[in-house]
C-alpha cells in the first residue's frame, strides 16, 4: 500500500484512538462515526493490504486474526450478536484503502440490511 491513510496514522500513534483490543498485529476502536449502537472497526497494523482481497491472498492467518478479535469484541459489547462487513472498493463504499473490518451491533433489527 503506497498511500498514507488516516488508518496508518492511528496505527503508527500519529491520531489517537481509544483502543478497545490489541495484539501484535491488529487493533480495534470505535469508528467515528458509527452506523449502529455498535460500530468497532477492526484493522491490521500492517499497511501492506488495502481490502480484504489482497489480505486473504496475502496474509490469510492475519485475516483470521482480525476475525478472532472482531468475535472477542462482539462477546463484550453485543452479547456475541454482530456483524461483520469488509467494504472491498470504492462502488462497495470502502473509504479508506487500508483493509479493515466493521462490527456492527444492536438496534439491527429496523435495518433494511438485515437478512442479507
Amino acid at each position: 500500500m503506497a498511500e498514507e491513510t488516516v488508518f496508518g496514522k492511528i496505527v503508527s500513534g500519529e491520531i489517537p484512538v481509544t483502543r478497545l483490543a490489541e495484539t501484535e498485529r491488529v487493533i480495534a476502536f470505535h469508528d467515528m462515526a458509527p452506523q449502529a449502537p455498535v460500530h468497532i472497526l477492526v484493522i491490521p497494523k500492517s499497511t501492506a493490504y488495502a481490502n480484504v482481497t489482497e489480505l486473504a491472498a496475502g496474509d490469510p492467518a492475519l485475516l483470521a486474526e482480525m476475525v478472532a478479535v472482531a468475535k472477542q469484541l462482539a462477546e463484550e459489547h453485543a452479547n456475541g450478536e454482530y456483524r461483520l462487513v469488509f467494504n472491498n472498493g470504492p462502488t462497495a463504499g470502502q473509504t479508506v484503502f487500508h483493509v479493515h473490518a466493521h462490527v456492527l451491533a444492536g438496534g439491527l433489527e429496523e435495518s433494511a440490511l438485515l437478512g442479507s
